[in-house]
């Protein structure tokens, strides 16, 4: 109980002393997100060894354009399951948020765990879309809890310090792939990603419903998930629906099709380098690290810039970010002969700083829908985008399958943020707004 009491979340800003029932919110959506980005970059981190183990025993040589080749299918399968995770949004509108985290949390937990039993690529491909599908479903959830639960004037805070979770997930991936994954292989990793569901015994009947849930659903009656969904197309939300899919296509295209690879190309480089299996391991390892440590100092930062600028600008600097460093990175850095591990590492740094996009969309789309459909419109908006998301990044390893490379393939991909950011202007501007009813 010694984390609930811990001062961090009542620093950011002056105020009433968060109650524990706010408490006990916060920590159940931190630690779900922190979990589910463990999970989501353990499989980029035991990308290459999973599959020169699995690919031989379903009767696939494991070369360098084969291992591309199913990477880039894993991870599309992976993202569409993630994008049918879009049905937690109704599920949490209509009967709750916190059973809801629960279960998805539990869901997800599981199918990580089954994957270090996996002895085959179709049957690990399985596993992953349904882990997929149960981890897509906390962002949403616990973004709304937090938005919902905290005071007004400290919820931007809030939510923003919850997003840092995903991050430091990633950093607890990297650690446990530095002392586990590359010393007892990549099937202990799985087996680590399964400990999630060690967080729903510990929150189960600790954690209750926010009281702007109750209290709405007691004015307008219990909300029907088909109506909590229908209502995203209504006249009222309408284009900021579409707009807001939009943003997210530019923002998981970068984030699957882009940086997800970093451990990857880190791992390439090392063995250009003439380095061990051990070595790139370890260097995989730091480079996950740093691109999670990147993200959550930019996490920490956005609740500040988002004080002093519109929402819309705030996103845009971080697409930009992504833009220039995803370009440089795998565009030029990956090609050059001398010092490129060293360079590469800068740039995943600044590309950790770029992925605090995705902390924008945790206070601002709140912001732009009201309780009986905030968690629905979420779920959708961070979603739906995700299958565009798997066929660009099917289709980026099918590219690199096609060149025996994944450095201009991957580049190419920044040009997402061209789009995003031709996007932004036709946007909701929320800031200065309260959270509506």
């Amino acid at each position: 109980m010694s984390l609930i009491n811990k001062p961090a979340i009542e620093s950011p800003a002056a105020g009433i002393p968060l109650t524990s029932s706010q408490k006990r919110a916060f920590w159940a959506a931190w630690g779900g997100w922190t979990m589910d980005g463990m999970d989501s970059f353990i499989f980029s981190l035991v990308l290459v060894p999973a599959l020169r183990d699995v690919l031989p025993r379903s009767g696939i040589p494991a070369t360098t354009a084969n291992v591309g080749y199913y990477s880039g299918l894993l991870f599309a399968l992976f993202m569409i399951g993630w994008g049918v995770a879009l049905v937690w949004g109704p599920i949490a509108d209509r009967f709750g948020r916190a059973r809801t985290l629960m279960f998805s949390i539990l869901w997800f937990s599981l199918f990580t765990l089954l994957a270090a039993f996996c002895n085959n690529v179709w049957s690990l491909a399985i596993v992953r879309f349904l882990a997929g599908v149960g981890i897509g479903g906390e962002w949403s959830i616990g973004a709304s809890l937090v938005s919902e639960e905290w005071p007004e004037r400290r919820r931007t805070w809030g939510v923003c310090l919850m997003h840092t979770g995903y991050y430091i997930g990633f950093v607890i991936a990297a650690v446990a792939n530095y002392f586990i994954g590359s010393q007892y292989g990549w099937r202990y990793m799985f087996i680590v990603g399964g400990a999630p569901a060690i967080l729903v015994a510990f929150f189960y009947n600790r954690l209750h419903e926010p009281a702007r849930w109750k209290n709405r659903r007691e004015e307008a009656g219990i909300v029907r998930m088909h109506h909590a969904f229908l209502k995203l197309f209504t006249p009222q939300y309408r284009g900021r629906t579409i707009l807001n899919s939009l943003y997210l296509v530019a923002s998981i295209v970068g984030l699957w099709a882009g940086s997800v690879y970093v451990p990857s190309a880190i791992t390439y480089l090392s063995e250009r380098a003439g380095n061990s299996t051990l070595t790139g391991a370890r260097l995989a390892s730091y480079s996950t690290a740093i691109l999670g440590i990147g993200t959550v100092i930019g996490a920490l930062f956005t609740p500040i810039l988002a004080k002093r600028l519109d929402r819309r600008i705030v996103l845009g600097i971080f697409f930009s970010l992504m833009l220039i460093f995803l370009w440089l990175a795998f565009g030029y850095v990956f090609y050059l002969q001398t010092n490129a591990i060293t360079w590469f590492l800068v740039c995943t740094f600044f590309l950790g700083l770029g992925g605090a996009n995705f902390v924008v969309y945790s206070f601002w789309l709140p912001e732009q829908y009201g309780t009986d459909c905030r968690v629905s419109a979420f779920a959708f908006t961070t979603n739906v985008g995700r299958f565009a998301g798997a066929g660009l990044t099917f289709l980026v390893g099918a590219l690199i399958r096609h060149y025996g490379t994944l450095g201009t393939p991957v580049a190419l991909t920044a040009l997402a943020f061209v789009v995003g950011l031709l996007l932004l202007p036709f946007g909701a501007e929320t800031r200065g707004k309260s959270l509506p009813a």
